[in-house]
């Protein structure tokens, strides 16, 4: 080879050298796992009508649900969290940001935040986890059949308000009068108040209302109870009822009243006894909706689910302060006993 030819040759080698180094820094780009890793990470959004502190131990449940169908925080799925710690007129606002950061769903933990979410976008796919009745609240147009942009589960159940009353009669038999407290504004509350008419009819129970819509409130209706002296005390939870459970918990065990409450959280802060859904169960479940979702499914396609499991909490220290002894009766059903 002549001189010319191998300067000629030593020249287009690197020609080919410099191609390669430039295109090299672009295909590494394309080919690193954080580019893939950013592309197909999904974000959730959660709505909360109560504090952090009380919305945790279930969002937690939640969060293991997704994890058990495979879904790693930082790695495929991440999380906005947006509490209203009672205050249900900030819901509209928090739900707007949710939107605003555009989730791929969100996640209603009760009625007052998926009324919120709903009215925020019409969109973006919407999970409920543990609201009351959808249907009386216009979100759904069936449970079967849900249509428009949610669906999810609800605690609805019928027969509910039948056996808390039932089973306050049968650990109070001379049970005559019960004082109800509830917030006439809150989500839910009222279909529940209107729920519990007929079965108290039925066994016989005057109900006696003590209405609370923000915490001022509950001195008032405190008083109002001690001036009945009730037989009971049957307690309608909603997020506002959630963040004063302390509260509550400790007027019911000063004025000795025995009490009925939906959720074990009251039973575990010292009420006597709480029956309703396993709302730890409904919010794993709920991941169930969200994993379908974001692998292609419409809300409109998934029916609404009721609930499937059922917890009776007793606290026998509560109990023995009221001079009360439980019947073996409802002992045998109970799925939790404080001692």
């Amino acid at each position: 080879m002549s001189a010319e030819d191998k300067h000629a040759h030593s020249a287009a080698r690197r020609r080919q050298l410099l191609m390669a180094v430039a295109v090299l820094p672009a295909l590494t780009c394309m080919g690193t796992p954080r580019a893939q890793t950013t592309a197909s990470v999904r974000r959730i959004g959660m709505l909360s009508a109560t504090s952090q502190a009380d919305a945790v131990p279930l969002n937690q449940e939640f969060r293991q649900g997704m994890r058990d169908l495979g879904w790693v925080e930082g790695k495929n799925i991440n999380f906005e969290f947006r509490y209203a710690d009672g205050k249900l007129d900030r819901l509209a606002q928090l739900a707007v940001e949710l939107v605003g950061l555009k989730v791929d769903v969100i996640v209603a933990s009760s009625l007052s935040p998926a009324i919120a979410a709903q009215k925020a976008t019409k969109t973006i796919p919407i999970v409920m986890a543990a609201p009351g009745d959808p249907i009386v609240a216009g979100l759904v147009s069936s449970l079967a059949r849900p249509g428009g942009n949610i669906t999810g589960l609800t605690q609805m159940a019928p027969e509910l308000a039948a056996k808390r009353l039932e089973l306050l009669k049968d650990l109070v038999p001379k049970l005559a009068r019960v004082a109800v407290l509830w917030n006439p504004t809150g989500g839910a509350s009222p279909y529940s108040w209107k729920e519990i008419q007929a079965p108290a009819r039925q066994l016989g129970l005057q109900l006696h209302s003590l209405e609370v819509s923000n915490a001022a409130e509950f001195d008032t209706a405190f008083a109002s109870a001690a001036k009945i002296s009730p037989g009971a005390m049957f307690v309608i939870s909603n997020p506002l009822m959630t963040i004063h459970t302390k509260r509550i918990v400790d007027f019911a065990a000063k004025s000795r009243i025995p009490s009925m409450y939906q959720f074990s959280e009251y039973v575990e802060a010292g009420g006597l006894l709480a029956y309703g859904p396993d709302r730890d169960d409904m919010f794993r479940r709920a991941g169930i909706y969200v994993d379908k979702i974001l692998k292609g499914a419409k809300p409109a396609d998934l029916p609404v689910e009721q609930p499937t499991k059922f917890e009776l909490v007793i606290n026998l220290k509560a109990a023995k302060a009221l001079g009360l002894t439980i019947p073996q009766s409802i002992l045998v059903r109970a799925t939790k006993v404080i001692e």
